[in-house]
């Protein structure tokens, strides 16, 4: 009886999830930042970028940034109500980051992208990171049989805002990443700690790197490669996203010492990646695994596909803290996970949702999402319970 009543536990679906809001646009949308305080940032294609300063009860349209109109924003990351760095992804020169100081109505260019054969994927602040004195680490896909790295240094002033991070290790044969929703990038410190996701026909891996010493040019020597199953081994599958649920150990505490008591013990970090195949929406095998063995030097990560996956492909993955359930989103529907990514099961419209409201969406952070034609939507607070 106990495994019966596990098992309908497992399998039932939640209720109301996405309150879908007013959008002024109909562009594709593939970024979006919470910054907090009711600020927000989206962006997407033709140009897009968009700005909420109300918790989305007003999403307004920025100026197009100069000679973007044609670009595709695929990833955002902002620092407060007036400053903010678009990411566009395209071939060679089209994969671009723009910046705003004044509330999105003027932009330069900050970098283009010097690779012809480059593909900007994600652009990313550390975790927990201060707002007020950005880093960001830019990822690129292979140049010459090596992924692409770059530190962001927007505010600084010796004119050296984008460096080269590292030269990683070489990449596969067919290897890629993917810019579906700028989450295929998780970092935890811009020089020393950081993971991403590949994908294509020769399968798909979680990189990580880590390097205690801060020796950030000897890169190889820290980085780690960990095969993990996700999609088909096709170049249209792989790993598309990848969230931790917290960052807290001994090793770290040197680093993120403001957030942590001094004598504090490590706790075992969790980590969720969700991908499949694109051009299959509808394919339900591999689409997500879960890591609870970063231990407090990350040297010990063990990666298990999930017992009951996502019901089809999906391209970002969030975590909430306050009721400890992992959600995860694509084109198809809305996944989450309350045993950390062991088993997940489907969020449905109510009825008196869109019979499409858990449907059509691309990027996540929380509590906004956010896809095709517009649709942005805000969690609902009632469709998560917390857990004990």
């Amino acid at each position: 009886m106990r495994a019966l009543v596990l098992l309908a536990a497992l399998t039932a679906t939640a209720p109301a999830q996405w309150t879908l809001q007013q959008s002024p646009t109909t562009a594709d949308l593939r970024g979006i930042d919470n910054v907090g305080n009711g600020i927000a940032w989206a962006s997407g294609t033709n140009g897009t970028i968009l700005r909420t300063t109300d918790a989305g009860a007003h999403w307004h349209l920025c100026t197009i940034p100069p000679n973007a109109a044609p670009l595709d924003f695929r990833g955002i990351q902002a620092f407060d109500a007036t400053t903010a760095i678009a990411m566009s992804s395209g071939p060679g020169d089209q994969s671009r980051l723009y910046k705003t100081t004044d509330a999105c109505q003027t932009w330069h260019l900050l970098f283009t992208n010097p690779d012809k054969t480059g593909f900007f994927d994600a652009l990313r602040a550390p975790f927990r990171s201060n707002r007020r004195h950005p880093s960001l680490m830019l990822l690129g896909d292979p140049v010459n049989g090596r992924f692409k790295l770059w530190n962001v240094y927007p505010n600084a002033t010796n004119g050296k805002s984008i460096r080269p991070a590292a030269r990683l290790q070489q990449a596969m044969k067919g290897e890629a990443i993917f810019a579906a929703s700028n989450s295929s990038l998780f970092v935890i410190d811009t020089n020393l700690y950081f993971l991403f996701g590949t994908g294509g026909s020769g399968g798909s891996r979680i990189i990580r790197h880590e390097d205690e010493a801060g020796g950030f040019n000897d890169v190889s020597a820290g980085t780690a490669y960990i095969d993990q199953p996700i999609g088909n081994d096709t170049a249209t599958s792989g790993v598309f996203s990848i969230a931790v649920s917290s960052v807290m150990g001994s090793t770290l505490h040197r680093w993120w010492r403001p957030y942590y008591r001094p004598n504090e013990q490590f706790l075992t970090q969790l980590a969720v990646a969700v991908g499949g195949d694109y051009a299959k929406p509808d394919d339900a095998d591999s689409i997500a695994a879960y890591c609870t063995s970063i231990d407090n030097a990350w040297s010990g990560m063990i990666w298990h596909a999930a017992t009951t996956q996502p019901h089809g492909y999906r391209s970002a993955v969030a975590y909430d803290p306050t009721t400890r359930t992992w959600i995860t989103v694509g084109p198809n529907g809305t996944d989450i996970s309350t045993d950390d990514g062991r088993n997940w099961r489907p969020l449905t419209p109510s009825k008196d949702e869109p019979a499409d409201a858990d449907k059509n969406w691309n990027a996540l952070s929380l509590p906004y999402v956010v896809g095709p034609h517009g649709r942005i939507g805000i969690l609902n607070p009632s469709a998560l319970q917390p857990q004990p």
